[in-house]
């Protein structure tokens, strides 16, 4: 059976390059609202910010933050997020931009790595770091559990650790994980009382594509991937993809015409609908490739075929 095919529209185009080189990272935010990351402010920035668009006006408000962010959670306390920065994770309060780092550095015994993507469930935070020269199996992937604010080391040789899901079924927990040079995703069964990873498990091998996969979600059902891909090359349109986690079959289809470098997918409700969105980005791009793809750095939306959605979550302000 051939794959649903659904095309997408600009949701929201950054007002500066700072905004459109590296965006990620979408969330629920209240009524009406997304927040999302610009994880650094161009090739050479050591600063990123966090911001949130409304989805009425528009309006998009970028708060700078003391460097580059690799997620950011909207928390039960109002105004406070659970930030991945750099090397820690913290708390950012957008009403007083005060900055408070909750853990210790991770990746201390490496150099040149710092936090990438990450994902939150009521027992925690799982996250990733990645080498910024893109070369080494060097980083961390991390569990930070909110019960008792411990650290654990999960894996020390991930590249680029990026897509992210939590499963939690009786008596298990599962871990979906995506470490981009790979081009695979992998399972692995999850203690969180111990803080550790089973075996990795191949879920999907997608090395015969010239894209990578990076971030990820899971759709209701809990039957399937969605996977944003990533292609460093010349192609008309970027691509999410759906993919069945038994099977491997590809399901469904999202293109975003004029930015073929896709980071994030997330699925919202907005107008009372499930809509897929989608961040891409201009990042390595010449001012020439910019030009052949001129909607890089936007933010996408898409129809989907979902009903309805749990409940958006918020984490724990630690």
């Amino acid at each position: 059976m051939s794959p649903a095919e659904f095309s997408t529209t600009v949701l929201y185009r950054p007002e500066s390059p700072d905004l459109a080189f590296l965006p990620e990272g979408p969330q629920a935010y209240g009524e009406g609202k997304l927040s999302w990351v610009a994880i650094q402010h161009g090739t050479n920035a050591k600063q990123g910010s966090l911001n949130v668009l409304d989805l009425t006006t528009g309006e998009n408000r970028s708060y700078e933050l003391p460097g580059r962010p690799g997620f950011a959670f909207p928390t039960t306390e109002e105004n406070c997020f659970l930030i991945g920065l750099e090397r820690h994770v913290g708390v950012y309060d957008v009403s007083s931009g005060e900055w408070a780092i909750k853990t210790s550095e991770i990746d201390a015994e490496v150099e040149n790595t710092i936090i990438n993507d990450g994902e939150a469930c009521w027992a925690g935070i799982v996250f990733g770091a990645k080498d910024l020269e893109f070369q080494t199996k060097k980083a961390g992937l991390y569990f930070l559990r909110t019960a008792d604010q411990m650290l654990f080391t999960l894996r020390d040789d991930q590249i680029c650790s990026n897509g992210k899901v939590i499963v939690e079924q009786p008596g298990q927990w599962t871990l979906f994980d995506i470490d981009s040079p790979t081009q695979q995703v992998v399972s692995y069964a999850f203690d969180i009382e111990a803080g550790t990873l089973g075996p990795a498990k191949v879920v999907l091998d997608l090395s015969e594509n010239p894209d990578f996969p990076d971030g990820m979600v899971m759709t209701p059902s809990g039957q399937s991937l969605i996977i944003a891909f990533y292609h460093p090359g010349d192609t008309a349109a970027g691509e999410a993809r759906q993919y069945n986690v038994l099977s491997g079959e590809l399901e469904a289809i999202w293109r975003t015409p004029g930015a073929p470098q896709v980071t994030c997918p997330q699925l919202l409700e907005i107008g009372g609908e499930v809509k897929l969105v989608l961040t891409t980005a201009a990042e390595n791009m010449s001012t020439e490739r910019q030009n052949r793809y001129p909607d890089s750095g936007c933010l996408f939306v898409g129809e989907t075929p979902f009903n309805a959605l749990p409940a958006p979550f918020r984490a724990a302000p630690l």
